[in-house]
């Protein structure tokens, strides 16, 4: 079967399309026929070797941890009542980058219908993500809620959950067309902050008191100026570093100004709430009052190209592959 695997640590051309074995469900399994991989920022990172929050893979590796598509096959001890389902499985460290792949049954989710496999694979990592962010950060309606890159898989979802929650945001992000989809989303002021003045725009918005609650998805420079403007007494969530850096807050300082910093340790604590958020967050689509954005799907020979787009910045909302 077709797949596009790892050759080495490097730059996306390390992506190369190649052959594997047809895989086999072992007890507790399933073959999932894929029909969209999802790819993440952070997979790119492990791509590169750079990653610090996971277990480097033995190489060579096929990526992808998150696939929808139809179950193909059963192991044993496997209800039959999955065969030929729709499903979003996950595949743990990897596999996904293929045609078809393996799963165990407790990582698999039936995809409601009335949503397409692509939407359902944009909301099941990035809104669990967001969801569990947003109750974690405990929202009240009438607050400010500043959310970086905004215009990204999880960026996107925030603007719209926490706009749900009763929530005044701020959108920031870097060019016109993230602007722009961030306002269309819900976000009542959307600012770039390649503009060296992005931080007293935020203020300004806020009445000079700042937001109360952030959500840190970039780091860097930008995670730290985005701390200096939170509210005193506000709640400050990191959850990634598209930058290369997770902001670090020094905890004296967050004290002297009552923030609470959330740090990107709460991640760590979702694994076992994925599968109940996912199924939240895609009913709330059902329902329209969630919607995904779908900026730019390649083929899976083109893996490289989609993980240069999301590495350059220029990915609108999420990036997906077609199988």
């Amino acid at each position: 079967m077709r797949v596009v695997k790892v050759t080495s640590f490097g730059d996306p051309e390390v992506l190369v399309p190649g052959e594997a074995p047809e895989p086999v469900a072992g007890p507790g399994q399933v073959v999932v026929d894929v029909s969209v991989a999802g790819i993440t920022f952070v997979e790119t990172q492990i791509r590169r070797g750079v990653d610090r929050w996971h277990s480097r893979p033995e190489l060579p590796y096929v990526p992808g941890g998150t696939v929808a598509g139809r179950v193909g096959s059963l192991g044993e001890d496997v209800d039959p009542g999955w065969s030929g389902r729709r499903v979003i499985a996950g595949t743990g460290e990897g596999g996904g980058f293929a045609e078809r792949a393996v799963a165990a049954v407790e990582d698999l989710v039936p995809v409601p219908e009335g949503l397409g496999l692509p939407e359902a694979v944009a909301l099941h990592t990035d809104g669990s993500t967001a969801l569990g962010l947003v109750e974690g950060a405990r929202i009240r309606p009438g607050e400010w809620v500043l959310v970086e890159a905004a215009g990204g898989g999880v960026g996107s979802l925030l603007v719209q959950l926490a706009r749900a929650a009763g929530a005044r945001v701020i959108g920031a992000a870097r060019g016109a067309r993230k602007l722009e989809l961030a306002r269309d989303l819900g976000a009542e002021v959307a600012v770039d902050y390649s503009d060296p003045d992005w931080t007293d725009q935020v203020r300004e918005a806020t009445g000079g008191t700042g937001p109360d609650v952030v959500f840190d998805g970039v780091g860097g420079e930008i995670g730290r100026a985005a701390f200096e403007v939170t509210a005193d007494g506000g709640r400050f969530s990191v959850h990634g570093a598209s930058s290369g850096q997770v902001t670090v807050i020094d905890p004296a300082r967050a004290r002297r100004r009552e923030i609470e910093v959330i740090g990107i340790e709460q991640l760590f604590g979702f694994g076992p709430r994925m599968g109940r958020w996912a199924e939240r967050v895609m009913s709330e689509a059902v329902a329209g009052r969630i919607r995904p954005i779908i900026g730019q799907t390649f083929p899976l020979e083109r893996a490289a190209d989609a993980h240069a787009l999301i590495e350059s910045r220029g990915a609108l909302g999420k990036t997906l592959l077609l199988i």
